[in-house]
This record gives C-alpha cells, sequence and structure tokens, in this order.
C-alpha cells in the first residue's frame, strides 16, 4: 500500500508540473505568442522599452531579458508562493481575483454534483428493482434525452421560462448589487441561493440522467449476482438485500465518478457562468480570453487543472479504505 500511495502521489505532482510547464511554453516560447503581441502593442501605444519589460515581469513574474531557464525557475518558485501575476484588463492580482471568485464556482459546483448523484442513484436503483416495466423504460428513455442536451441548452431554456417569462428567479450575477454579508448574513445567504438555483438545476438536469443509467446498470449487475440470490434464499428482508448487498456494491463504481465530475464541473463552468453571467472563475476565464488577458487566462487554467488533478488523486488514495477489496485484491462482491 505504501508503494501504491507513492505511485499516485508522484503521477499527481507529475501531471502538475506537466501542465505548469506547458503552460510557461504556451505563453512563451510559441513564436508570436501573448508576450510578443503584448510587447508589440505596449510599444505601439508609446510605452518606453524600459517600462514595458517592467510591466511584462509585473504581469507574468519573470524578467523578459532573462535567460528562458531563470526565467522558468521564477516562474515556478512565483507560483510555489501563490503568485499566478497581475491582470492585465483588470490590474490586480490574479491570485485575489481567483480568490473571490472561486468560492462562488464551487458552491455552484460542489452543490450540483452531490445533486446529481443523489438523485441518480435513487433513481438508477428504482429502475433496476423495476427492470423491464413501464417505469423502466419511461425513466430509461428520459435519462436519455437529459444526457444528450448540452447544460448550456438547457440553462438557456431555464432563463427564458424562470427568468422572463415567470419572472420567478434573477438570470444574472452571483448576488444582488447591494447585498452583502454585511446586511444580514441569513439575507445575504438566501439572495444568493436565488441567484445560483438556474445554474445548479441546468447542471443537475444535464449530468443526472447519464448518471442514473450508469447507477441502473450497476445496480442490474448487482441484482443479478449468486451471493444476492444466496441472501434470498436464506431469507433475509428485500430492505437489507437492498440496502446491505445491492446498494454497497453498486453505488461503490460510481465514487471515482463522483469526485472526478466535480473537477470536470470546475471546467464547464466557463460556458455555465457566461452563459447566467455569474461571477465564478469560469465567468473571469472568459473575460480573460475575450480581453486577451493572458495572465488572467492561465492562472485559472492552472487552478481548473489542479483541481481535477487533486480531485482524481484523492479518489485513487481513499478508494481503497471505502471498498477494501481493492487492497486485499478478493472478489467483487462484498458479503
Amino acid at each position: 500500500m505504501i508503494n501504491y500511495y507513492f505511485q499516485r502521489s508522484a503521477r499527481a505532482v507529475l501531471t502538475i508540473w506537466v501542465v505548469i510547464t506547458a503552460t510557461f511554453g504556451m505563453i512563451r516560447l510559441l513564436p508570436g505568442g501573448p508576450l510578443a503581441q503584448l510587447e508589440a502593442k505596449l510599444l505601439r501605444q508609446g510605452v518606453p522599452a524600459g517600462q514595458v519589460d517592467a510591466m511584462l515581469q509585473t504581469y507574468q513574474n519573470v524578467h523578459p531579458d532573462k535567460p528562458i531557464e531563470v526565467q522558468y525557475i521564477d516562474y515556478v518558485v512565483a507560483l510555489i508562493q501563490g503568485d499566478l501575476g497581475t491582470s492585465i484588463s483588470r490590474n490586480k492580482p490574479v491570485m485575489t481575483i481567483i480568490a473571490d471568485a472561486l468560492p462562488w464556482t464551487i458552491f455552484v459546483m460542489v452543490t450540483a454534483t452531490f445533486l446529481i448523484f443523489a438523485i441518480a442513484i435513487v433513481w438508477g436503483a428504482l429502475m433496476a428493482y423495476r427492470e423491464g416495466g413501464a417505469f423502466d423504460l419511461l425513466s430509461s428513455g428520459a435519462s436519455i434525452v437529459l444526457s444528450s442536451v448540452p447544460f448550456y441548452v438547457l440553462g438557456i431554456a431555464l432563463i427564458i421560462v424562470f427568468g422572463y417569462q415567470l419572472e420567478l428567479l434573477p438570470t444574472g450575477y452571483r448576488s444582488t448589487s447591494g447585498i452583502d454579508p454585511e446586511s444580514g448574513l441569513l439575507v445575504f445567504i438566501l439572495d444568493a441561493l436565488d441567484h445560483a438555483y438556474l445554474p445548479i438545476l441546468s447542471m443537475v438536469l444535464a449530468g443526472v440522467g447519464l448518471q442514473a443509467l450508469a447507477m441502473r446498470g450497476n445496480a442490474i449487475q448487482v441484482l443479478g449476482a449468486d451471493y444476492v440470490r444466496v441472501a434470498r434464499l436464506r431469507g433475509l428482508s428485500d430492505r437489507r438485500v437492498a440496502v446491505r448487498y445491492v446498494a454497497r456494491n453498486a453505488i461503490l463504481p460510481m465514487y471515482t465518478g463522483f469526485l472526478t465530475l466535480i473537477g470536470f464541473n470546475l471546467g464547464g463552468s466557463v460556458i455555465l457562468e457566461e452563459v447566467f453571467n455569474y461571477n465564478g472563475i469560469g465567468y473571469y476565464m472568459f473575460l480573460g480570453l475575450d480581453n486577451r488577458d493572458y495572465p488572467l487566462m492561465m492562472g485559472i487554467f492552472l487552478i481548473i487543472t489542479t483541481a481535477l488533478v487533486i480531485s482524481v488523486y484523492i479518489a485513487d488514495l481513499t478508494y481503497g479504505l471505502i471498498d477494501p477489496r481493492i487492497t486485499t485484491g478478493e472478489s467483487n462482491e462484498t458479503y
């Protein structure tokens, strides 16, 4: 197990290092890259050459005239210290922007992911229990339809229906202007939830169908296992068989997908938050792209990639704790 944990830790660190190195290369080594374009733009605006170098150093944590290997070391050291450079469009440290926006994105994505799996587990189990019946056929069809519609299309539809036609929920932003924690914590929380309903609902509707089908498949496979038949022959109640035997084994394969989906949803926040004008890291990623704000884009890209790597890493380390069969090499059934 020590060797297993070491391999997973080394792989996670290596992946993050590769991402950091690739990011460094993309913005510095490519001909006509972002830094070269920014330098040319500043020079055309009449900014003195010495001041241009100082501005580039502020934006990207390195001095552009230093050797490339020294620039790389300075870049990595700055990242370790939490310095992601300065946003060109907003003239603020990138880390300050991310620190303000990231909690809002995490709230929406983590909440949506929890709801997706909670609904999918119950829905998929019911489909498996009533396999071949009308409920199973209708639910399977609905799951396929939901999983085939992109979340941003659902988001636009929700905005039209609940925002403009029914006027029940706000169509954008993460809170109402003028409402902050100083206005009253409860008022602030309720207002934040009011603005988060539609983004969360669009993610849940788009993601629950696929996960429900996965749970259905897992549960059907478990229901046909020999140990479930033996449990029923022993006269155990349906509730005990469903909870102790079927549910435990059917849910386990979804655990890794749960953690990795959180990481992937952070990447999907770029489109979602632009649709809802929700000021999270995805919104600022799109803003950086629109304004060619490369420090802001690269900083958010690193955060999203690191979050995905960490989520997979946590799944690797903890899966053996919730399923001892992984560490013992035993059969695929839990008795």
